[in-house]
């Protein structure tokens, strides 16, 4: 049940290399909690003398290129626009359900934790009766967008929509006000929706839990099939390398999505010369095989060209968490160590922080420390949404 041996070691060393880098430095918070916005519609971009300009052919919706290191937003379209999510959605239910299971934690899966699976779902192939690690079911849900193994961990959770709650107010503390959750899984649902704003937000906050680094950056894993195990592939195809795309020079993650209702979308994160950027696209109407993809990586392409050279446009939200109101928003810091650096060259510390709207900001701190005393004494160390 364990990661593929077969998954290289530089496919792990990028999803570490990507939290270290990933330092998400505090934002300054406007006055009275208010955060700045970008304007809702339209494109805002650049204007310096000199700026390489946007890639042509953009047609999504709604899309938004952002340094995750500072925060600075590069370039958006309508960031704000609030949109069907699909699975890119599942990012926020890694945030807010990620920290509190142990991975080598054992479910038993009952017919109540499958229950309401939406038709056609994506799935990773989780039965009624078999036993999955919780590492198992992330391997799930990250690389085959597994709604069945969202159902399984929010049933660990307390149940749909006590998960669906804990989502929306984790999205609340993180300055993500655009989202409405109703079904954690990203599956379409009457009121769902998000923005280009709020997911690179979720994103953000995930890549400082090194769990949810290391998941988004796995591109093949093992996963228990009826017959024995099975090897899996991440749908995400900038970092599989397939379906007639090349694998995304730098590339993180972080999780793509489809519904008839959302079209295409994706959160594409990739770390190129000590710069990691985020960019999310939602939508695009050209209808051209692999366009969202196609779309991600022009804009990838464009803010590594103009990333620390133009005046960024806005930033990304920068929220205080209420009980913490008067205090500076600092980074929090671990250590990668022992069995759970295993089968990886490296031992590191990764700063986790992300600024006032980070793992901290949302009174998760706790919770992960929590997490990792329980881990330590297990001896773990070691339309389709």
């Amino acid at each position: 049940m364990a990661i593929d041996a077969r998954v290289s070691r530089k496919a792990g060393a990028v999803a570490l290399i990507a939290v270290a880098g990933v330092s998400l430095t505090s934002i300054p918070a406007a006055a009275n909690g208010a955060t700045a916005r970008q304007p809702a519609a339209g494109v805002q971009a650049p204007t310096d003398p000199g700026t390489a300009r946007l890639p042509s052919g953009l047609s999504a919706l709604s899309w938004m290129v952002a340094d995750a290191d500072t925060g600075n937003v590069l370039a958006a379209k309508s960031p704000h626009r609030k949109l069907a999510p699909a699975s890119t959605l599942k990012t926020l239910f890694a945030v807010t359900v990620l920290p509190k299971f142990s991975a080598g934690t054992v479910r038993r899966v009952s017919s109540a934790d499958l229950a309401g699976v939406g038709a056609g779902s994506s799935v990773v192939g989780v039965r009624q009766g078999r036993r999955y690690t919780v590492g198992d079911l992330w391997r799930g849900v990250f690389l085959r967008s597994g709604n069945d193994a969202v159902h399984v961990l929010a049933s660990m959770n307390g149940g749909w929509r006590t998960t669906a709650e804990e989502m929306q107010e984790t999205a609340r503390k993180l300055g993500a006000r655009d989202t409405t959750v109703k079904s954690p899984d990203g599956y379409d649902a009457p009121g769902q929706v998000s923005s280009a704003h709020d997911l690179t937000v979720f994103a953000r906050a995930g890549l400082a839990n090194e769990d949810f680094a290391r998941y988004c950056a796995t591109t093949r894993a093992t996963f228990p099939g009826a017959g024995g195990a099975t090897q899996i592939e991440n749908t995400n195809r900038l970092l599989a390398g397939s379906h007639g795309m090349p694998r995304y020079p730098g590339i993180i993650g972080v999780k793509n999505g489809y519904t008839s209702k959302a079209g295409n979308t994706l959160i594409a994160a990739a770390r190129r010369n000590g710069r990691t950027l985020l960019v999310t696209v939602l939508n695009p109407q050209s209808q051209e095989y692999n366009g969202v993809y196609k779309e991600a990586a022009a804009l990838l392409d464009w803010g590594f060209r103009t990333a620390g050279t133009a005046q960024p446009v806005g930033t990304l939200h920068a929220v205080r968490a209420a009980d913490d109101a008067a205090g500076p928003m600092r980074p929090v810091a671990a250590e990668v160590t022992g069995a759970e650096a295993r089968g990886a060259p490296w031992r590191t510390t990764l700063v986790l922080g992300v600024g006032g709207a980070g793992v901290a900001a949302l009174g998760l701190g706790p919770l992960l420390a929590r997490w990792r005393q329980a881990r330590d004494r297990s001896g773990r160390r070691g339309g389709t949404a």
